[in-house]
């Protein structure tokens, strides 16, 4: 992991925004349509991952990213309870969200990863 001059350049970044035009293709095809109360709290859950991401990079302290990404962490663990709460509701079958769950299980592991980083580079 080097130095980045923008949050666009991180890797974390790049997939959780393709994860969120994913998310967003499943919500448009999927069952609950109707639930609209279902379908705004993914998206903003989702949204919410990246928004952190950027808001963290932008304030220009490592404590501050540091703060914003754990933020992001606990946005992409409720993205994973919502899919999860799909599946209990019977929206969908455990099979049809196997690669979103893995797909913000990665995500999350990532911004660990990142978090650890930040710690040791500026010493928190």
């Amino acid at each position: 992991m080097g130095t980045y001059s923008s949050f666009e350049d991180l890797e974390v970044y790049k997939t959780t925004i393709k994860f969120t035009a994913k998310v967003y293709d499943l919500l448009k095809k999927s069952p609950l349509k109707e639930d609209f109360a279902m379908v705004d709290q993914v998206k903003r859950a989702t949204i919410s991952i990246s928004n952190n991401i950027s808001e963290g990079f932008e304030r220009e302290t490592d404590k501050e990213l540091i703060r914003f990404l754990y933020f992001s962490k606990g946005s992409a663990g409720e993205v994973r309870n919502l899919f999860n709460l799909m599946e209990e509701i019977g929206y969908f079958k455990a099979v049809e969200l196997v690669d979103y769950k893995n797909q913000v299980i990665d995500i999350s592991k990532q911004l660990a990863n990142y978090i650890k980083y930040v710690r040791k580079r500026s010493g928190l």
